[in-house]
């Protein structure tokens, strides 16, 4: 306590102007509109720089929640978009459980990705534990990555279209032409087209999707664009050149589809083929 009596005796005079020049400050802000209107503006750009600051730094540690948020809307409004009959107005009651129509989707992230190798495989972070099973298709916001090949407890192992292996049924966006999409391990940018008739009208330019035609994907995803085509030796099919809408080098997060009636529909195909 002493010190700080001591302090205020050695600076009086500096400490009695500090107060004299306070005081005069405020009587000229608060007797003149014009100082007072920049003081406030002055005080107002100066809290709103730390405010947005502050917010900058809250919005960056929040990304994880908004990305996840994101996520799960963009999941929503695809089980809207591929089961037309699901009442919309429970929209705001959809949930990971709910079930549609036709379609589910989950979401999950990207363990692992290989993209270099002849059979490239994913790794995602739902398995059996999250009801993924074998055979359930695997997207992103920006069109098809592959297919559910293997599940343990907690994470499934996906056959990317960039594999040999991988063999999706597709069509041209423009027709009812369809083919069989496979990858010649030439390059992770684009996969292949085959078997497609010669009287379809091929364009480049003109977008690929899912064509439909089997129990793992709705109709209608989109795969990617025509780069390039070619008549077959046998001259009644085309092979298509296809650029792929997804960078299959940077993929992170996914939608898990799981269509509801693919055990029905394989029951029937298998009594339709005895």
């Amino acid at each position: 306590m002493q010190q700080i009596i001591n302090f205020v005796f050695r600076n009086k005079t500096f400490l009695l102007f500090l107060l004299l020049f306070g005081v005069s400050l405020f009587l000229t802000i608060q007797s003149h509109s014009y100082h007072k209107s920049k003081f406030i503006h002055s005080a107002n750009y100066l809290t709103g720089g730390v405010y947005k600051q502050v917010n900058g730094v809250k919005q960056y540690f929040n990304l994880k929640e908004e990305n996840n948020a994101l996520l799960e809307e963009n999941r929503q409004l695809k089980m809207l978009l591929y089961n037309i009959e699901i009442d919309t107005t429970n929209y705001s009651t959809l949930d990971s459980t709910y079930l549609g129509d036709l379609y589910k989707f989950r979401t999950a992230d990207v363990y692992k990705n290989s993209y270099s190798l002849t059979k490239n495989y994913l790794t995602i972070d739902k398995g059996k534990k999250d009801s993924i099973k074998v055979d359930f298709g695997v997207v992103t916001s920006k069109g098809i990555v592959g297919i559910i090949e293997n599940t343990s407890r907690n994470y499934a192992s996906v056959l990317s279209v960039l594999n040999t292996k991988s063999r999706i049924n597709a069509q041209l966006k423009k027709s009812n032409h369809i083919g069989s999409l496979t990858w010649d391990a030439k390059s992770y940018e684009f996969v292949q087209l085959v078997d497609v008739s010669k009287f379809a009208k091929v364009k480049v330019g003109d977008t690929i999707i899912t064509g439909g035609q089997s129990t793992i994907f709705p109709q209608g995803i989109l795969i990617g664009s025509i780069d390039s085509f070619y008549i077959d030796a046998g001259g009644d099919t085309y092979t298509i050149n296809v650029r792929l809408f997804n960078d299959m080098t940077n993929i992170g997060h996914v939608y898990v589809i799981e269509n509801l009636n693919a055990a029905e529909v394989k029951s029937l195909e298998h009594k339709i083929d005895e």
